[in-house]
């Protein structure tokens, strides 16, 4: 299969169809942003349900997030989408006891201002337990420093390390790194993770002003928010968007080729359903996006145009995530805040991070009822030689036990089995997708490879980055610009649909 030498026929009126592989977050949203415009939409996806990592579970009677419990409020494109969904008035915001780091030397309270661990102020007070005397002048030079100082620098660590000394990276700023990227502070891409940060350096002269006036920045005043009843209403509401759309929802299938329809000036798919007998089955559209993992997109996409087989991006980590609920009345008082995230040089704790939901979020807390608590643990360390880091390759009974004692260190008490109200193991293969160094670059020479074939464009978290926010924007962008190169008339945006009433279905782990 290739790319037809001459390109395809001069399209004499505009596409009246669109085809979406992929049915994440971003499938989704591209699929509803098609329909908007008039076309007839068919999405297709491999696995049994929708949503991708923003999915629900349900513990202990709970109905939880099993993925993505917030997004990022550094710009309007997640907020956007809710209000379009009529889920604005569900959005709520963490409770303001910010969190904590667990170091070497035990549990000390996070930077409270900044982002992704850079402090806007490394002489508070509240950070001499983390870096200490040397850690805090070595820090504090950042104010005096020439603002060019580590401009040109392109890594996380790399940046941070010029401005304010290696113990910030390896004591504030990596915990969050691993906990919220799955990746060391030198292996992430700092435009990529921290959008603006290096132009909002020039701007303010020092790193500690530059992180300050991001996080004021944020619309809400916070990092993130969530939606009441959790993240995975986004998904459901989405897919109810889709169904009154008369979007065409294909689940189950892999798509095991992927063609151009000369016949109908577009593309299809062949797709196989392996759990009855291969079944195969054909779906077509005159535009294509994929909103797949990024191995599946270069595979499939390659057969049309050789060069881009070089983007086949890295396997991304695997982790686990592992969802306790405990009744123990001495977590009422939060006394490690919203949660902690972890130092790798912290000893006698596996977990990489651990959330506190029921002291993050009133919902939960509310849902959950006095002394029930809601603690989830996220395992898969980066920079492992094992392709499977060793706790995500416990069996669940195991990494429940293991994810116990963690949450009895992190937490500062014992928690017992008996205490154990119930709990739930989920893990992700390929949903972090890598920010590595240099990944800018490589989106935009991987977009201008694909450009070469008609009427396609590539989206989801593996080209946007990881979050929500990134992944929204970037989606509709992109489908703004196809729907234009096709000539796709504009149309009224839709009427906003009512909010998902019921606990999800369609978007819930399916085990």
């Amino acid at each position: 299969m290739s790319a037809e030498p001459d390109g395809p026929p001069a399209r004499r009126t505009p596409p009246r169809s669109a085809l979406v592989v992929g049915g994440g977050v971003s499938g989704l949203v591209a699929a509803r942003d098609l329909a908007a415009r008039g076309l007839r939409v068919t999405l297709v996806e491999a696995e049994d349900h929708l949503g991708g990592a923003v999915g629900a579970h349900q513990v202990a009677g709970l109905v939880l997030d099993s993925g993505a419990e917030s997004f990022a409020t550094r710009s309007r494109a997640v907020p956007d989408l809710l209000e379009e969904l009529g889920l604005g008035e569900r959005v709520v915001h963490p409770n303001r006891s910010g969190s904590w780091l667990f170091l070497p030397e035990g549990a000390v309270p996070a930077p409270d201002s900044g982002i992704l661990g850079i402090p806007a102020d490394p002489t508070a007070p509240r950070l001499r337990a983390a870096l200490g005397r040397a850690g805090m002048l070595r820090a504090g030079l950042d104010r005096r420093l020439p603002a060019f100082v580590g401009m040109t620098e392109r890594s996380l660590g790399g940046l941070v390390r010029a401005r304010m000394g290696e113990r910030v990276v390896d004591r504030l700023v990596a915990p969050f790194a691993t906990g919220v990227h799955s990746a060391h502070p030198d292996d992430l891409d700092v435009d990529a993770v921290a959008p603006g940060l290096r132009r909002a350096l020039r701007e303010h002269g020092s790193l500690g002003a530059a992180a300050g006036a991001l996080r004021r920045a944020a619309p809400a005043g916070a990092n993130v928010a969530g939606l009441r009843g959790g993240m995975n209403a986004l998904s459901e509401t989405l897919v109810h968007d889709l169904e009154r759309a008369g979007v065409k929802l294909v689940t189950g299938y892999d798509v095991i080729a992927l063609d151009r329809d000369p016949r109908r000036e577009g593309w299809m798919v062949i797709q196989r359903q392996p759990r009855h007998g291969h079944k195969t089955a054909v779906a077509r559209g005159e535009l294509l996006v994929m909103a797949t993992d990024g191995t599946t997109a270069v595979r499939l996409l390659a057969g049309h145009e050789a060069g881009l087989q070089r983007f086949a991006p890295e396997a991304g980590p695997q982790v686990a995530l592992a969802t306790l609920v405990v009744d123990e009345p001495r977590l009422d008082g939060a006394p490690r805040g919203t949660g902690l995230l972890v130092s790798e040089d912290a000893r006698g704790v596996r977990a990489k991070a651990l959330t506190h939901a029921s002291a993050k979020w009133d919902w939960v807390r509310e849902a959950a009822g006095p002394g029930r608590h809601v603690l989830r643990l996220s395992y898969g360390r980066p920079r492992t030689d094992a392709a499977v880091p060793p706790e995500v390759a416990l069996p669940d009974d195991q990494l429940i036990r293991l994810a116990l004692s963690d949450a009895s260190t992190l937490m500062g008490m014992p928690l017992r089995p008996g205490q154990l109200v119930g709990a739930d193991i989920v893990r992700w293969r390929s949903a972090l997708p890598r920010a590595g160094v240099g990944h800018a670059r490589r989106v935009a020479d991987f977009r201008r490879s694909l450009a070469v074939l008609p009427d396609a464009v590539a989206v989801g978290g593996w080209l946007a980055g990881t979050g929500l926010a990134s992944v929204v924007a970037d989606t509709r962008s992109q489908v703004r610009a196809l729907l234009a190169e096709a000539g796709v008339p504009d149309r009224a945006a839709p009427a906003a649909s009512e909010p998902a009433r019921t606990p999800p279905t369609s978007t819930r782990r399916k085990d």
